[in-house]
């Protein structure tokens, strides 16, 4: 909307079911959450975190959805390159770290490696 500040921290509803009024308020994504949400799905296809809804783990985990994910987050750390403050920086860079660290693990233990 013409006027509005861009960068203004937002908030919004998603429709809940219909003939109900709105769902749950979502927090305003910024680069940070952004991250975290990618973290948070790689984690998941490597079969570390279980899903929010079922409370089950990937069994067995999906490598090439997380090699997928690792490569998004980066592409990303390298096209925000020098764009970054430096507590974006480190969230990337260990999120990266763990993330690796989690596959490769993982990839020694599966058959036929």
């Amino acid at each position: 909307m013409p006027g509005e500040d861009p960068k203004q921290a937002r908030a919004f509803t998603v429709g809940g079911e219909p003939g109900q009024g709105p769902g749950p308020e979502l927090p305003r994504v910024d680069f940070s959450t952004f991250v975290l949400s990618l973290g948070t799905s790689a984690l998941y296809h490597l079969g570390v975190v279980a899903h929010p809804e079922t409370g089950r783990k990937l069994d067995p985990p999906e490598l090439a959805l997380a090699r997928n994910t690792i490569d998004t987050l980066e592409m990303l750390e390298e096209k925000t390159r020098g764009n970054l403050d430096a507590q974006e920086r480190e969230l990337v860079g260990s999120l990266l770290y763990e993330l690796r660290m989690h596959f490769v693990e993982l990839e020694k233990g599966a058959p036929g490696s």
